[in-house]
């Protein structure tokens, strides 16, 4: 079965360590770009350490920290944007596929809550 949030998650992580690349290569910025590899990598992680959960409980706690790494991740975006490290451009590519992400873990979550209720 195709795993979606799997998938969006691992592409995402390959976005930024891209993006940490350019950050250091080009714009000599090693902060920041920090910060956005390590949120941003760390979301598709705990998607994957969440498939294999001890528990329906375990299962939703990593993805809730997954959705928080989203929602950092964005934050690092932003500020990314806001400080010209990277063009609106770049930001809205790459700010779509985040928000796409936090949507995917918010349902994710709740789905999960919910079943985990029955």
């Amino acid at each position: 079965m195709k795993n979606i949030l799997k998938e969006r998650s691992y592409a995402f992580a390959i976005r930024v360590v891209k993006l940490y690349k350019y950050l250091c290569s080009e714009k000599r910025e090693f902060v920041l770009s920090k910060q956005v590899l390590r949120s941003g990598t760390a979301v598709g992680a705990l998607v994957h350490e969440a498939e294999f959960g001890q528990s329906k409980a375990d299962f939703i706690n990593k993805l809730s920290i997954a959705l928080k790494e989203a929602n950092e991740t964005s934050y690092w975006l932003s500020l990314l944007k806001d400080t010209e490290y990277i063009s609106h451009k770049m930001s809205q590519s790459i700010k779509n596929d985040s928000d796409e992400l936090i949507k995917l873990l918010v349902s994710s979550i709740k789905t999960s809550k919910k079943n985990n209720r029955k």
